[in-house]
């Protein structure tokens, strides 16, 4: 069973102390270290599960909250706000700092992100890439630049009347607009959620306020910023070439267009020059693999890759 411990560190932004959690073997022996990087509007310890199921495979997990989420907001007005100024090298540069204070020179590190945390790690390989065994791109997408960019011009609009923190029903209608008008989007009909077809999961996760509170302009706009950076080729090979990559997905997550946009990210670093790049798709599973009701097969594909890559 899995030694859980919670600790804090100061964040870049100079301010905040930053709630972690690091998940052990119960002999307290690990073999590698395995970081994680949650989504938007969530929390660490929702992976739980994954991390015991790898510390019981002699694996030190580790993960935070980001800026604005889970247990490193202080208050509920904190929910949804990352930073002033530079918000993506803050976010980036405390995954960096856990890291730093995680990593061993004899262990092999490995780090994964999901969904707004792919997007993170995406940016992240970019800059810190270098020295990692591998890295576990979850729930990604490839959105245009054009729709990027219009979406942070939005933002600056209704700021410049509203405030940075203010949290706008328009935007949040912009963000989950498309496919995701084909799911239930506020548990309402958990059978047809976008996030998984375990209706436990969602019931959960729709009444937890960890989960159900609003981004304001400024974390969209943050958000926006890193996905017009990370589909950029020229940030894309700034990636360490012999970096092994996994990419996965459910072929029904509308974040990844139904693996599309998985496909074009794939396709995109395989042009880059990335020498190990793997992708899976898993049939009729939605955003959360790691929440599905094949969780099981997940958690072993990537253990597996993982092993495979020490």
């Amino acid at each position: 069973m899995a030694v859980k411990q919670e600790f804090t560190f100061l964040s870049g932004d100079g301010k905040t102390d930053v709630h972690a959690v690091r998940w052990l073997p119960d002999n307290g022996d690990y073999r590698a270290v395995f970081q994680i990087s949650h989504g938007m509007i969530e929390f660490i310890e929702r992976y739980e599960p994954f991390a015991a199921f790898l510390a019981d495979k002699g694996y030190m997990v580790v993960g935070h909250d980001h800026l604005g989420h889970g247990k490193t907001a202080k208050t509920p007005e904190d929910w949804g706000y990352f930073a002033d100024g530079e918000s993506p090298e803050i976010l980036i540069g405390d995954m960096n700092k856990l890291r730093t204070l995680s990593q061993e020179p004899d262990k092999p590190y490995f780090m994964l992100g999901h969904s707004m945390g792919s997007y993170l790690l995406r940016r992240y390989l970019s800059v810190y890439g270098r020295g990692l065994s591998g890295a576990v791109i979850m729930g990604t997408g490839a959105n245009p630049d054009a729709v990027a960019k219009l979406g942070m011009a939005v933002c600056k609009a209704i700021a410049a009347f509203k405030g940075w923190k203010y949290r706008s029903p328009f935007m949040e209608k912009l963000f989950f607009s498309g496919d995701f008008q084909k799911f239930d989007m506020d548990g309402t009909h958990p059978e047809n959620s976008w996030l998984t077809k375990d209706t436990e999961i969602v019931r959960f996760y729709y009444s937890e306020p960890r989960c159900t509170f609003k981004f304001t302009l400024k974390a969209y706009y943050d958000f926006l910023k890193t996905v017009y950076y990370v589909n950029r080729k020229e940030n894309v090979e700034k990636i360490p070439k012999d970096l092994p990559i996994l990419m996965v997905a459910g072929d029904c997550d509308p974040v990844g267009e139904f693996g599309k946009a998985v496909k074009r990210v794939y396709e995109m670093y395989k042009a880059a020059g990335i020498n190990d790049v793997t992708l899976k798709l898993y049939e009729n599973d939605r955003h959360e693999i790691l929440n599905e009701t094949d969780k099981e097969r997940v958690f072993d594909d990537i253990f597996n890759w993982c092993d495979g890559r020490q």
